[in-house]
């Protein structure tokens, strides 16, 4: 079965629905969501994509991303995702929101409304080997300036957003240490 996005307008209400791969090569505005998951150290658990990803493949990238499908609330796609990606569960709370649009070379574009969400947990991911290389957890002023240096090891969300994540993460967890 062809996995299906929802289609959506530039306030999130939605337009329809499309195969996925379609969505990409036309670079419709989809729902997405990204899940930015902390320890109590205050570390960022990053995860390195497959090297099989249609797009970003060997990029490190937030905790986990993806799409809701079709009829699926957002919340419930995150939880769902980052089950089958990380292998893990733990509360989640919603932050912000934010629309990209980045091409890849590839002759695709994701263009998303993108939903993000935070947690906190210290259990170690066991990570599904076709969604994800590697993980690590990070000092977010280390992650910073890695991100200053060298921007092309990292996925364009997490390029876009790292500032307005960091801005919510001290308000809401101004608690832990960075």
């Amino acid at each position: 079965m062809e996995e299906q996005v929802i289609l959506v307008d530039q306030e999130d209400q939605q337009i329809g629905t499309m195969e996925k791969m379609e969505a990409h090569r036309l670079g419709l505005l989809h729902r997405a969501f990204s899940l930015f998951i902390f320890n109590s150290k205050g570390e960022l658990l990053l995860q390195q994509r497959a090297l099989n990803k249609y797009h970003s493949p060997g990029l490190w990238t937030n905790t986990c991303c993806s799409h809701p499908r079709p009829g699926e609330k957002t919340l419930a796609a995150a939880h769902r995702r980052l089950n089958e990606e990380m292998g893990m569960e733990c509360g989640l709370e919603y932050g912000f929101h934010f629309t990209y649009k980045a091409s890849f070379g590839n002759a695709l574009t994701e263009h998303e409304y993108d939903h993000v969400f935070f947690g906190l947990s210290d259990t170690l991911p066991l990570p599904n080997a076709l969604e994800v290389v590697s993980f690590k957890y990070v000092n977010l002023e280390a992650l910073k300036k890695d991100l200053q240096h060298h921007p092309d090891n990292y996925s364009a969300w997490l390029n876009i957003c790292f500032n307005k994540m960091v801005e919510f993460k001290d308000k809401v967890y101004g608690f832990m240490d960075n």
